[in-house]
């Protein structure tokens, strides 16, 4: 049974099951329904995340071990509330070998290892390649040495294992050559790796849970909590890395039971569905994001704002083109070995010898071919034979674009279509998602900033906002197809919180002022790269005020993911230390910093209003919002991991406090204003369920009608929220546009403000006098 909201926690040594006892009569006085945990099992030492899980048979010791979990789920239980887990089938870490039994085995043991087989290893490729050395290979390995007793091989702080019998007579450089493995470059690790990865992260490695005795040891602890009745609810992290995502959902819903909540981390694009023979409840929401931030942004903007983006940056480039862009370079180059691995399964044409008889041309055609091919997917991958419109639309735009492979391309796609369970179509499937998120969500999402409030995980940077029309349509779909969904608006991966980009929307309503500010800010402060430029102002007003180290810390790892000037793989010293220099020089100039903090005060009550409206449409709409922690306050993180700060619950509970004392705030920088929406909307929808049905768009009428937007979930509930506030106050206010309530009824009365509503079809002056949004509820 899905939970009436949710409230996600990242749990690490810093957050433990003990603290968070504490927090749980924080959670229910809140309203939330369940809370939703971070990974729970044991996790690299220090790990923020818990995606690092490194042995699945032991929960997280630095959290609290199973004691601390055991009374944590009793202070849940107490306060009867869900508990939902999130769980990661993808990989584990690695970065420690040591640290994961599974993996030291392996490295100790090969093929024999009893582990080999959980993990996606190429045996036939010879040894497994560790890209754990320097750059300097040869330098590197004359550092090798061993332990005293010759049962470990070292590498500064890096310990591997010695095979037993191959620790004899010998250097440590003589000994590395007899074991499973071989230590290399970093550098090699992205054309030369012989395991699945995460992604290009060389840490985490994937495991084959497709495979019935490694799901079984996967899983053995957390069924274990399910069993025990612990766990309400399961977020699966990642699924599209699987080889078989669907099989895997199906075996996960037989274990946990029909009832149990069971969500999937699917990105969707925009207008795609999830696979209709996934067993599940939903996904994680970020296709929600798009549409419920989205609808706050003025598509009147587009046209200034796109032409300053071109002309600062000397590039008038599409997003798609952008996007197009970043995937063929990912594809080239960090993730070259997964594109090699593919090209050495496809079914040659007889025009070209088979890669493996010609290391050649013929073989660079069919690498060519598959880097094309995964380019190519309109969504993150297919799920054959579910799917199959996807695989001919990549097909078709890399014939497009590289017709000269036309012979191989044909010969891939119908090698896939005639085994679409085969090795061929596995692997395709698996890395067009690599591909997607490493060359849009990594690379283009952080090169392509004419406007960074569309730059989201499920978002699409060329659709410039939502339009009432297209919102009301998605959430009443969502109503009709998957009511049981998340919903989100901010999440411990999303690039910027939910009120940065509610701040960053103010900008399309000023599109003019905006630039004009830009350009002279950027002429005497800029950064080595014009893309950067606009990144990094609108990174500073939305998150303003912001500290020299955490502007410095976000952009050292923008700029390396954008690659265009820098790096993670091929960093540029001097570029780096101008980039981690330029936060202090900016905040050092007390002339633009009286520039940025007036303009910031001028957008500031508008992206308040802004924060307020998604945050409302998100709870009161379709779907099981969930809370990202913290952001019940106006919340101004970056991307991770300045959005996995240490919250300030003590601060909140004390404004809580105060708001169930009958305070009604002021709509400021304090943030209670959200925190009475957020805790108005998350009771109403624990304590009275029923309203929270069916779904309709209530049309305002008058001058002024298009700054509202607002829907029924029954004929007792309307939630109402202002748009475009700066174009609102503009023409005046609202005059005397009206809003009329379902059913011509005149027992409507505002939850936030605790008012009676003035008649069947109130004067929205009225209505939103106190604060830019209402939840208007009638009587049980």
């Amino acid at each position: 049974m899905a939970p009436s909201s949710t409230y996600r926690l990242q749990f690490s040594r810093d957050l433990t099951f003990t603290d968070a006892v504490e927090l749980v009569p924080y959670l229910n006085a809140l309203g939330v329904g369940a809370l939703y945990s971070s990974p729970l099992l044991e996790s690299g030492a220090g790990s923020n995340h818990g995606y690092d899980v490194v042995d699945p048979t032991r929960i997280s010791a630095e959290r609290g071990g199973e004691e601390g979990l055991k009374a944590l789920v009793a202070a849940v239980r107490e306060a009867e509330l869900g508990f939902v887990l999130d769980i990661v089938p993808n990989h584990v870490g690695v970065e420690v070998a040591k640290a994961n039994p599974w993996w030291w085995d392996v490295l100790e043991h090969g093929r024999g290892s009893r582990w080999a087989g959980h993990f996606d290893i190429d045996w036939d490729a010879g040894p497994v390649l560790l890209p754990i050395l320097d750059a300097d290979e040869e330098k590197a390995l004359g550092e090798l040495s061993l332990s005293e007793d010759r049962t470990e091989l070292r590498y500064y702080e890096h310990a591997f294992p010695v095979a037993p019998g191959t620790e004899g007579a010998g250097t440590p450089q003589e000994v590395h050559e007899r074991q499973h493995y071989r230590l290399c470059s970093w550098k090699r690790g992205a054309a030369e790796l012989t395991y699945r990865r995460f992604f290009d992260v060389s840490t985490l490695a994937a495991v084959r849970v497709e495979l019935p005795e490694v799901f079984a040891d996967a899983h053995r602890e957390i069924l274990r909590w399910v069993e025990s009745g612990d766990v309400d609810g399961i977020r699966v992290d990642h699924p599209d890395g699987l080889s078989d995502p669907g099989g895997y959902l199906r075996r996960l819903r037989a274990a946990i039971g029909p009832e149990r909540w069971l969500l999937a981390e699917k990105i969707l694009g925009v207008g795609e569905d999830l696979p209709v023979s996934w067993p599940i409840d939903g996904t994680t929401g970020y296709e929600a994001l798009r549409e419920v931030c989205g609808v706050f942004v003025d598509p009147d903007g587009a046209g200034l704002i796109t032409q300053f983006a071109a002309e600062h940056t000397g590039v008038k480039e599409s997003s798609h083109a952008a996007e197009r862009r970043g995937r063929r370079e990912v594809a080239d180059t960090i993730l070259a070995a997964e594109v090699r691995r593919i090209a050495a399964l496809v079914p040659v044409p007889e025009a070209a010898p088979s890669t493996d008889e010609d290391p050649g041309p013929a073989a660079d055609r069919v690498r060519e071919a598959v880097a094309e091919f995964l380019c190519g997917f309109p969504v993150y991958r297919s799920y054959l034979p579910e799917g199959r419109e996807s695989l001919d639309t990549a097909v078709a735009v890399a014939r497009a674009n590289r017709p000269d492979l036309a012979d191989v391309l044909v010969a891939l796609h119908a090698a896939m279509l005639a085994d679409p369970e085969g090795a061929l179509a596995t692997r395709v499937q698996q890395t067009s998602g690599m591909v997607m998120a490493k060359g849009v969500e990594d690379t283009a999402f952080y090169r392509y900033n004419r406007f960074v409030a569309l730059n989201e995980v499920g978002g699409d940077p060329g659709r410039f906002g939502v339009s009432p029309a297209e919102f009301h349509t998605a959430l009443a779909r969502r109503e009709a197809s998957v009511p049981r969904t998340m919903t989100t608006l901010s999440t411990h991966d999303t690039k910027r919180s939910e009120d940065v980009r509610a701040r960053l929307a103010v900008l399309a309503e000023i599109p003019r002022e905006w630039t004009g500010l830009v350009r002279d800010w950027a002429a005497r402060h800029p950064l080595p790269h014009p893309s950067l430029d606009l990144l990094a102002w609108q990174s500073l007003v939305g998150a303003w005020p912001i500290s020299a180290e955490r502007l410095s810390s976000y952009l050292g790892k923008a700029s390396k993911e954008a690659k265009l000037v820098t790096s993670h793989v091929e960093a540029v010293p001097e570029v780096d230390e101008a980039i981690a220099a330029w936060p202090k020089q900016v905040l050092a100039d007390a002339e633009l910093v009286s520039e940025v903090e007036r303009f910031v005060a001028r957008i500031a009550e508008p992206g308040w209003t802004n924060s307020l409206g998604q945050k409302l449409l998100q709870l009161a709409g379709p779907g099981v919002p969930d809370v990202y922690q913290g952001t019940e306050l106006f919340e101004y993180s970056l991307v991770d991991p300045d959005n996995r700060r240490p919250v300030d619950f003590a601060a909140r509970r004390a404004l809580l406090a105060r708001l169930d004392e009958g305070w009604l705030p002021e709509v400021d920088a304090e943030g209670a204003a959200k925190l009475l929406v957020t805790a108005s909307a998350a009771r109403l929808r624990r304590y009275r369920p029923e309203l929270f049905t069916g779904y309709r768009a209530v049309p305002a009428q008058g001058p002024a009608a298009e700054h509202a937007v607002a829907f029924a979930r029954s004929d007792s509930l309307v939630a109402v929220a202002t748009r475009l506030p700066v174009g609102l106050a503009a023409r005046g206010g609202w005059e005397d546009t009206v809003l009329p309530l379902p059913g011509g009824t005149t027992d409507w009365h505002d939850i936030l403000t605790d008012a009676p509503v003035d008649g069947a079809a109130p004067r929205l002056e009225r209505l939103l006098a106190r604060y830019p949004v209402a939840l208007l509820v009638r009587p049980a």
